[in-house]
């Protein structure tokens, strides 16, 4: 699937192959990050609240986001290029609120965890999964400029079908040109 670092075709640029290996960097650490947020979260209480539980749920959508951008990054299908689109944009968007309210409202989202721990150690275990939140928001940010790289490059380099772009910025023959109006005839 997505585990590789060596793309398919032996005929890409040495951009787009070291745009391929920082996209799945990227989706690889992304991973991480958002299982060790469930883990932080799960250290707060093991059976979440309902807020835990959709904090939990996020991290986890967020995870499959990151999957389905290595599935998008070895294949040339166009359904898994949406999908991981649509995926990484909705979780960076509730990535970025989550940790404004991790860092804005720490004691009242520490509360609606229903923590067992104690307040002080909840903050700090709260504050380090809003660290994990802002980094995993950035990233996907980060993923998603790749993402459009990476389509872009396999559109310029032409694959499974579609032409390859043409590398001449010459437009029309010059005996066309001569047809033209004087100040058109640069």
């Amino acid at each position: 699937m997505g585990i590789s670092l060596n793309p398919n075709s032996q005929s890409l640029s040495g951009s787009h192959h070291h745009t391929h290996k920082v996209f799945l960097y990227c989706n690889y650490i992304l991973l991480g990050a958002a299982s060790s947020c469930i883990f932080l979260t799960l250290s707060l209480r093991l059976l979440p609240s309902v807020c835990g539980f959709f904090f939990i749920l996020l991290h986890i959508l967020t995870i499959a986001g990151a999957i389905s951008g290595c599935a998008a990054a070895s294949s040339d299908s166009s359904r898994w290029y949406g999908a991981h689109m649509v995926a990484t944009v909705l979780t960076a968007i509730f990535q970025g609120s989550v940790s404004v309210l991790v860092f804005t409202r720490t004691s009242d989202f520490l509360g609606k965890l229903k923590s067992y721990v104690r307040e002080e150690d909840g903050v700090v275990i709260l504050k380090l999964a809003g660290g994990l939140c802002v980094l995993i928001f950035c990233l996907e940010w980060v993923v998603l400029t790749l993402a459009f790289f990476l389509k872009y490059y396999a559109y310029v380099e032409g694959g499974n079908g579609t032409p390859a772009v043409r590398r001449s910025a010459k437009v029309a023959q010059e005996e066309d040109l001569k047809d033209w109006p004087w100040p058109f005839q640069v």
